[in-house]
């Protein structure tokens, strides 16, 4: 799981981890040519605005995602927020890792300094990236799961934040 602020991270995991999968919104597919393009990905595509059943589209074809050797990155905020900015975090990848009994991996980054949410201007700089220790789900609550997901994200913003102050 990832902070989502700019187009950055959905690129650079590819380059970055084994093969992997978004969950993303199912609109993106519906996108000439990008679309068709991110079909061939075979990400999870949802429809944020149903609930429930998204969540369970997510666990579903997550765990066949993952029993075919995939990894899958979720963006938990649901959308890009502006770098410094914090929105809630959506319970899907809690589920996911519970109900498949995978471990998270917490991913931190200042992508959305230097590529910012809606620029089309990119920014001179150095994209810092943590990877965080993986959390596993065992005896956890969604809740205290995707808290304990948000709070290792936060501190790795934090890490990062400090690490600029420092140059």
């Amino acid at each position: 799981m990832s902070n989502h602020s700019s187009a950055w991270e959905t690129v650079a995991p590819f380059l970055l981890f084994p093969p992997l999968v978004w969950v993303l919104k199912r609109e993106l597919l519906w996108i000439p040519f990008v679309g068709w393009g991110l079909k061939v990905l075979k990400p999870i595509a949802i429809n944020r605005g149903a609930g429930h059943r998204s969540a369970n589209q997510v666990i579903e074809q997550g765990k066949a995602r993952l029993r075919d050797g995939l990894w899958i990155i979720i963006f938990p905020e649901g959308t890009r927020v502006i770098a410094g900015e914090k929105a809630k975090f959506g319970a899907s990848g809690a589920l996911l890792s519970i109900a498949s009994g995978k471990s998270i991996v917490p991913l931190s980054h200042n992508a959305g300094t230097f590529w910012p949410r809606r620029g089309f201007v990119k920014k001179p700089g150095t994209i810092r990236l943590i990877i965080g220790e993986p959390i596993e789900p065992a005896g956890k609550t969604p809740r205290q799961l995707n808290e304990e997901v948000k709070q290792a994200i936060e501190a790795g913003l934090a890490r990062i934040a400090e690490s600029r102050v420092s140059e």
